[in-house]
């Protein structure tokens, strides 16, 4: 009975300590209190700020900017490659350029051994001038024909009057004889001479026949014509200029200005007509073709500006140009062998479409481009353009050159030399 009391307040005291000692196990009642849970809510949220905010960038920049442009790295520069070929065939003596060097339209660019062409010409020369003295000889023929005519037809005119007066003669007698006052023997000598002045008269209208058959035949050969202008001295006048032409020939010309590239022709060689020597490049009239996706070509119109940029003058050098043409058909429906997609394994692949685009001549001439050069396109969609398809035909040439028109000039001056010398005193014909 007596410990009793001493044991409860034991257990009273021991009976505080429990709480405690389960409070210091627990963990803390809220664990985004941490700071490394903070540091993460902070990343998190700025992450979610930055996208959200980047996403408005890019819908603003769509709608004001992105939206109106096409844009394409796809894009080379491209332009004309004029091969020089020879118009007639040789063997090069001299070689007057080289790759990279300048050129202007109807320079000498290669020439040939000019010996048998000089040859041929002066034998054209020579049988221009034969031709032009034989036509005169004709001329002189026909008009001496003429002359002929005319004294055979007064020659037919005496004997004719010779016979009128012999056929008179001979009816005077004839009456006179039965009176006795003319003798027999006189009037057979009337007769006489009436049948001689008939048989001159036969011979002088057959000499003038001949003499019109004579003049006849001469003026075949000169009718309807001049000396210019006879059929035999146009024939030699077309072989001289042949020659002539021949002679210029041997000396290749350029035919449009631009820059030396390819060259290939060396001395001594004997090239053929139409052998590809070397090629000029007119920089000033290089264009971009623009490999555009199919679908980009939604809004893309003629005549529509487009800016450019190269990787040789980087983002410092902007180019302007124009929307020139969209192209026919894609690259592929253009190559040596057309995709063929009718098999069952069929992949859908992208088409792109060649997009020409003019550039501003001044601007090339202050930045100058070469063939195959990478290019960035953006075609300002802005700007409506005049259609898909040109609704016009042009009037004039694209493309041309004069630089053989004076050849033909000069040949026309060499054959009016030789014609001049060879008419004489008688150039009116």
């Amino acid at each position: 009975m007596t410990t009793e009391p001493n044991k409860t307040p034991a257990a009273d005291t021991a009976a505080p300590s429990r709480p405690a000692a389960s409070g210091a196990l627990m963990p803390p009642t809220n664990p985004k209190d941490t700071p490394l849970q903070n540091k993460r809510r902070k990343a998190l949220l700025l992450i979610a700020i930055v996208a959200i905010v980047l996403g408005i960038a890019w819908l603003l920049w769509y709608l004001v900017v992105g939206r109106w442009s096409e844009s394409t790295d796809d894009a080379y520069v491209q332009g004309d490659v004029v091969t020089v070929t020879p118009q007639v065939g040789g063997t090069v003596t001299r070689i007057a350029v080289d790759d990279g060097m300048k050129v202007d339209a109807g320079q000498v660019l290669v020439g040939f051994d000019t010996n048998d062409s000089d040859l041929a010409y002066a034998q054209a020369e020579a049988a221009l001038g034969s031709a032009v003295r034989q036509v005169r000889a004709q001329y002189r023929a026909a008009e001496a024909g003429n002359a002929d005519i005319t004294a055979r037809e007064a020659s037919v005119q005496q004997a004719q009057a010779a016979v009128d007066i012999s056929r008179q003669d001979v009816s005077r007698r004839t009456g006179l004889v039965a009176s006795g006052a003319v003798s027999s023997e006189e009037l057979a000598h009337a007769r006489a001479q009436l049948e001689t002045a008939q048989a001159n008269l036969a011979a002088a209208q057959a000499a003038v026949a001949g003499a019109r058959d004579n003049a006849a035949r001469a003026h075949v050969l000169i009718d309807n014509s001049t000396i210019r202008s006879n059929p035999a001295v146009v024939a030699a006048v077309a072989q001289l200029r042949q020659a002539y032409l021949a002679r210029q020939r041997s000396g290749v010309l350029a035919p449009v200005s631009g820059y030396v590239a390819k060259r290939s022709v060396q001395l001594g060689q004997r090239v053929a007509p139409g052998t590809p020597m070397m090629a000029i490049i007119p920089l000033d009239g290089v264009w971009v073709d623009a490999n555009f996706k199919e679908t980009q070509l939604t809004k893309l119109r003629l005549n529509q500006r487009v800016e450019l940029t190269s990787e040789l003058y980087g983002d410092k050098v902007t180019y302007h140009g124009t929307l020139a043409s969209l192209g026919m058909g894609t690259g592929s429906a253009f190559s040596v062998l057309p995709a063929q997609n009718a098999s069952g394994n069929w992949i859908k692949i992208v088409q792109r479409i060649p997009v020409r685009i003019l550039l501003d001549k001044k601007e090339l001439l202050e930045h100058p481009l070469r063939l195959g050069l990478s290019m960035a396109v953006k075609v300002n969609l802005h700007d409506q353009g005049d259609g898909l398809l040109p609704t016009t035909t042009p009037t004039q040439p694209h493309l041309m050159t004069d630089a053989y028109d004076s050849a033909l000039s000069k040949a026309d001056a060499a054959v009016q030399r030789v014609i001049d010398d060879n008419m004489g005193s008688n150039g009116s014909h």
